[in-house]
């Protein structure tokens, strides 16, 4: 049986980056160690577990199953005290190295992360977001799982424990080929739903937020396919007569990036907007309260309606 008692933080430690690095030297120059020092923690835990744990072999070393099966459990461990400490820990965002754990929506990660990262490249350049993919069908399981932080996204509202930002309304802008029939005269809802409209949906979905007004004024739209990754859209609809209603921030960039034609949305849509959500015990966390108070003001320095105002006038 391991003998517990002859384990210690610092031990831990030296494990998790030998795992992580496989390889003594590197794990040392990671823990800011001596090479001696790191072999010297190898050896207590393999007389406390028993287990040879690491395997020299040309290049650096080879964890055993025993070692396998340990990796997960105690970079989780680890992660979770620093996530505690940080948490009761002043927050100073010029010298802080802390990772913060995100899920974005691929809308999302497409708009808010490039001014996000660039403004913590100037003020908390050591910081460090890992975004993952978030979703409606997902966001809660990756915080229920503490894969996320936070999750940012077009999401439902959230059980009791977590705590629900809504950030600005969502106004769309259309998106199509120069020279499509639509990019000149009067956008009607008629003329709109004459022409085959492409649906950006992650999870497959065939119902977007521009399905139900455009049934309830009475010209329903027709979906001409659904794509899961936005990074398509700009070639299919410059080779093809569909039409996108897109997000006006993210409309613009588009437009801007792949020579697209830009137009007003002939119709409103009802209740459309990012949510931030977060569980509750981060509240108090420092450096978490900076990088919310930080996406709130990235969300709301580009107003999607004053966007589309400028494209309803021609000024774009």
């Amino acid at each position: 049986m391991a003998d517990l008692s002859s384990l210690d933080l610092n031990l831990l430690r030296v494990f998790d980056a030998v795992a992580r690095e496989r390889h003594v030297t590197r794990a040392a120059q990671r823990l800011h160690l001596s090479q001696p020092a790191v072999s010297n923690a190898l050896t207590r835990l393999r007389q406390a577990l028993g287990d040879e744990l690491f395997l020299r072999r040309p290049g650096g070393v080879e964890p055993t199953e025993l070692a396998l099966s340990l990796a997960a459990p105690v970079a989780e461990v680890l992660d979770r005290l620093r996530e505690t400490l940080a948490a009761h820990a002043p927050f100073d965002p010029a010298t802080s190295d802390r990772v913060f754990s995100l899920g974005f929506s691929e809308y999302a990660e497409a708009v808010l992360a490039p001014p996000l990262l660039a403004h913590m490249a100037s003020h908390a350049p050591q910081a460090m977001l890992a975004i993952r993919h978030a979703d409606r069908v997902n966001a809660m399981q990756m915080l229920e799982a503490d894969e996320a932080q936070m999750v940012l996204g077009m999401l439902p509202e959230p059980p009791a424990l977590y705590t629900r930002l809504r950030l600005l309304p969502e106004a769309f802008l259309v998106l199509m080929r120069p020279g499509h029939p639509l990019a000149g005269g009067e956008l009607t809802v008629e003329r709109f739903a004459q022409h085959p409209h492409l649906l950006h949906s992650p999870n497959g979905s065939r119902e977007g937020a521009l399905d139900l007004p455009m049934r309830e004024a009475g010209h329903p739209r027709r979906i001409g396919a659904v794509v899961a990754h936005l990074s398509a859209v700009p070639a299919i609809l410059g080779g093809t007569d569909m039409v996108m209603a897109l997000s006006a921030r993210l409309a613009r960039q588009m437009a801007a990036a792949h020579a697209l034609a830009l137009r007003p949305c002939p119709v409103e849509t009802r209740h459309t907007r990012l949510s931030l959500i977060f569980h509750r015990r981060f509240e108090a966390d420092q450096g978490h309260a900076w990088l919310r108070r930080l996406l709130l003001s990235v969300a709301r320095d580009a107003s999607p309606r004053e966007e589309c105002e400028r494209v309803r006038q021609g000024l774009v």
